[in-house]
C-alpha cells in the first residue's frame, strides 16, 4: 500500500513538473527546445521553443536535416521568417517567430520550405495556437500636449509613426549580430510595463510597446547587440530615440534618452554606449524604453535575451 502511495505521489509530482514545464517553455534558452512539433518531409524535423505562443511573445524555430541545407525560407501567417545558420552545423537552420501585441489570438500556420545540398527539397508545416496576453492597466497624468496634441504635433507624430514603420518594414538579408543578447542597462536584470493598456488623464492610450528599465538620467546605454544604427533623433512621444537593425528583420529601440551618442549609419557592436538614460518625451521620470521589433511584430524584448542569449555562437559568414 506504501509502495502504490509512493508511486501516485511520484505520478502526481511529475505531472506537476510537466505543467511547470509547459508554461514556462517560451522562456527556455535556445537550447532547450520542445519536442518535434511540425510534420515535415522524411529526414527533416522542425521544432519550436514552446508548444504555443501569446501576444507579444516570440518562438524560436529550428530546423534540421539527414543533408546539409542551402537555403531553408519560412511563412508565418503571410509574413516572411528569415532563417540563419550557425557555424556548427550545416543541415541545421534556426528563426525567429514574433508574435504581435495585439496578434488576434487564434491557430496560424507556419511553413518552413528549402533545398538541400543536391537538389533535394524540404518541406514543414506546424499550426501554432496564439494565446490572449495578460496585461495590466494602468492609469498615468502626463502632460496635456501629449493628450491633447495641437494639429501640427499630431501631424508630426504621424509622420514619425510612418517613418518607423518604413524602417521596420525593410528587412536587411544577413544577419548583422553576433552572439548572445543583452538589456541594455549594467546591474538591469528585468523590466516593467510591457504590454500595459494605458489610461492618460482619463484617455485609453495604445498598448506599451516595449519595456521600462530603471535608470537614472546619465545612466550609460549600451547596444544590445552587434548592428547597424537606422534612426538616432527625437521622437515626439519617444524623445530622444535610437534603433538598431540586427539583421533578418530584428530591430531594438532606446528610447527617452537624455543624449544621443551615436549616429545614423554607425556600425555597433554588442555593448557599445549608444546614450543615455533620460527623460525626453512623453514620460513621468527618467528611464529607460527598451523596445523590439521582429518582422515587424512588438514582442517582448527580455525574450529576446532569454531565447538568444546561452547558445550562439558566431554567425556564419
Amino acid at each position: 500500500m506504501k509502495s502504490q502511495d509512493g508511486a501516485a505521489a511520484r505520478r502526481r509530482q511529475m505531472s506537476f513538473a510537466l505543467m511547470c514545464m509547459a508554461a514556462t517553455a517560451v522562456l527556455l534558452p535556445a537550447g532547450a527546445m520542445a519536442k518535434d512539433t511540425g510534420a515535415c518531409t522524411p529526414g527533416t524535423t522542425l521544432r519550436l521553443s514552446a508548444p504555443e505562443s501569446s501576444q507579444g511573445s516570440l518562438l524560436l524555430i529550428e530546423v534540421k536535416s539527414a543533408k546539409p541545407l542551402v537555403e531553408v525560407q519560412g511563412d508565418w501567417d503571410r509574413r516572411s521568417v528569415p532563417f540563419w545558420r550557425e557555424v556548427a552545423s550545416e543541415a541545421q537552420r534556426k528563426g525567429l517567430v514574433g508574435v504581435d501585441l495585439e496578434k488576434e489570438p487564434g491557430e496560424y500556420e507556419l511553413k518552413v520550405t528549402g533545398e538541400m545540398a543536391g537538389g533535394g527539397k524540404i518541406s514543414c508545416m506546424a499550426r501554432v495556437t496564439v494565446r490572449k496576453g495578460r496585461f495590466a492597466t494602468e492609469k498615468l497624468q502626463v502632460g496635456k500636449q501629449f493628450v491633447e496634441p495641437s494639429p501640427e504635433q499630431i501631424k508630426r507624430a504621424d509622420e514619425e509613426r510612418q517613418k518607423l514603420r518604413d524602417i521596420f518594414d525593410h528587412v536587411t538579408p544577413e544577419r548583422l549580430w553576433d552572439g548572445k543578447f543583452r538589456i541594455p542597462l549594467d546591474g538591469v536584470t528585468t523590466g516593467s510595463n510591457f504590454g500595459r493598456r494605458r489610461i492618460l488623464n482619463g484617455n485609453p492610450g495604445s498598448p506599451h510597446g516595449g519595456i521600462d528599465l530603471p535608470g537614472a538620467t546619465g545612466t550609460p546605454v549600451h547596444a544590445a547587440q552587434r548592428g547597424r544604427v537606422v534612426l538616432a533623433e527625437e521622437l515626439f512621444f519617444a524623445g530622444n530615440t535610437v534603433v538598431v537593425d540586427h539583421g533578418l528583420g530584428i530591430y531594438t529601440l532606446y528610447g527617452h534618452l537624455s543624449e544621443i551618442d551615436a549616429k545614423v549609419g554607425d556600425a555597433l557592436e554588442a555593448g557599445t554606449v549608444l546614450g543615455k538614460v533620460g527623460a525626453t518625451g512623453r514620460v513621468t521620470g527618467p528611464h529607460l524604453h527598451w523596445g523590439l521589433t521582429v518582422e515587424r511584430a512588438r514582442v517582448n524584448p527580455l525574450q529576446l535575451v532569454t531565447l538568444l542569449g546561452n547558445s550562439l555562437g558566431n554567425a556564419a559568414r
